[in-house]
């Protein structure tokens, strides 16, 4: 059974005297149902599991026509399924609360007058909403399985507890990485990694299986786009998405580009005029962006951004190779030119599965940064991608020289070392390099 970290933080919530109600946020098919259902409700040892989904049955709204206060929902809720509801036991799970504005409001109602009611809710696509409940629901985002938690669903016990632990000898580096080319042709989206793990397919046929998922993915995100879009163009918001994988891979032999708007859609040329899908697509979780800064990064890194050049990058690996064009073969020779952007967005995913809302980069002249983060201890850090072995990094060596940062990073797909501040990791360990603290403090 596919595990997920974020189960940490619903026990915490559920250890709470008082609680406002979860909101599970993610794009479609991340496992925000899976996990509630099939995890957290047997993990929090809750008496009974209460599960209503707005979506699939819209009549469910008649629940609440007699109000949103949480007494007279829990009433109607016991009355219609047979069953008592003790809110100091049991589990209450509003799926896809999106699709239902009434449920979605009630949930104002059970922070103040029920605090002490387990209460989850679900939603795909709730940064596009209107209307929130602000202030009155505790949001958690949720993201496809980061590489350590496809480790954890696909690998021993053994190489799990090596990878947590960062054994560092050449078996521990041939599994992980093996592991991460397998990653980068999967991805982190539950149901690819189910069909991955299937027991009784060859390798051909569970190679078949995750890229009919891919397909079958990238084909509902389509439907998505004319269901949910609104005053949105649902055929601009499919021109950028289906754009993403081609600018990134015009990228070859550097780092990934800003995002260029004159290319998705014929005769618009400006960012006001793509602005609209853009954001339709980072409020939906399905892109992320990157911001360059062009002179010495320092805390706060947001000021030194412009909102029209970034970098735009797909949320999850897997779904990029396919769009693409890449085959498992590919990722696993990695011979081909389109490597280096697959490397640089599992980077970008790695980081905003930790919780950063947005990430930067560094650019001047022709030397380019592919990160500059604020790790844990407060440090501006330099982290340059390198997809292959290859460890020279010209640009990072010139940061270094102007700006004196007490530690860089390179990431490489080799076995690491550490010189001076420079400090070489494999690019599996990407979801580490926050807490890395720099050599003073070793």
């Amino acid at each position: 059974m596919l595990e997920r970290s974020l189960l940490s933080k619903l026990l915490e919530w559920k250890h709470k005297a008082e609680r406002q109600p979860i909101l599970l946020n993610g794009a479609r098919q991340t496992g925000k149902t899976f996990l509630i259902k099939n995890i957290f409700s047997k993990s929090g040892n809750f008496k009974r599991l209460h599960y209503l989904d707005f979506e699939r049955n819209p009549a469910l709204e008649s629940i609440f026509d007699d109000g949103l206060a949480p007494k007279s929902v829990i009433t109607n809720i016991s009355l219609r399924y047979g069953k008592s509801i003790n809110v100091d036991e049991d589990l209450l799970v509003f799926d896809e609360v999106g699709s239902c504005h009434k449920a979605l409001r009630s949930l104002k109602y059970f922070s103040e007058e029920l605090p002490h009611a387990f209460v989850v809710a679900t939603g795909s696509n709730i940064s596009l909403l209107k209307s929130f409940p602000v202030g009155k629901v505790e949001t958690i985002n949720i993201y496809p399985l980061t590489f350590k938690e496809f480790l954890n669903a696909t690998a021993s016990q053994i190489v799990v507890k090596a990878y947590a632990d960062m054994i560092d000898t050449s078996e521990s580096h041939g599994q992980f990485w093996s592991a991460l080319l397998d990653y980068y042709y999967v991805g982190g989206m539950p149901a690819a990694i189910n069909q991955w793990l299937s027991p009784d397919c060859t390798l051909v046929e569970r190679v078949l299986n995750v890229s009919n998922i891919h397909r079958n993915l990238i084909d509902n995100y389509m439907r998505d786009f004319g269901k949910f879009s609104g005053s949105v163009g649902a055929q601009h918001i499919e021109s950028v998405f289906k754009n993403i994988p081609q600018q990134l891979g015009k990228s070859i032999d550097g780092s990934v580009k800003r995002f260029r708007f004159r290319e998705p859609i014929k005769g618009k040329k400006r960012y006001t005029e793509l602005r609209g899908p853009i954001d339709w697509l980072e409020k939906a979780k399905l892109v992320s962006k990157n911001y360059p800064i062009t002179h010495e990064p320092k805390p706060p890194l947001n000021v030194y951004t412009k909102e029209n050049l970034f970098k735009l990058f797909l949320f999850d690996v897997g779904l990029l190779g396919y769009m693409a064009g890449m085959s498992y073969e590919d990722q696993r020779h990695q011979t081909t030119d389109l490597k280096g952007f697959i490397a640089e967005n599992f980077v970008q995913n790695e980081l905003i599965a930790q919780g950063l809302n947005k990430t930067y980069s560094w650019e001047q002249n022709q030397a380019q940064i592919e990160f500059v983060i604020r790790n844990n201890w407060g440090e501006i850090v330099p982290v340059e991608v390198k997809s292959g072995k290859r460890t020279q990094a010209k640009s990072l060596t010139s940061y270094i020289k102007r700006y004196k940062p007490k530690l860089a990073i390179k990431l490489i797909g080799a076995r690491g070392a550490k010189h001076g501040i420079m400090n070489t990791i494999p690019l599996y360990y990407a979801s580490n390099i926050l807490d890395l603290p720099d050599h003073n403090r070793v």
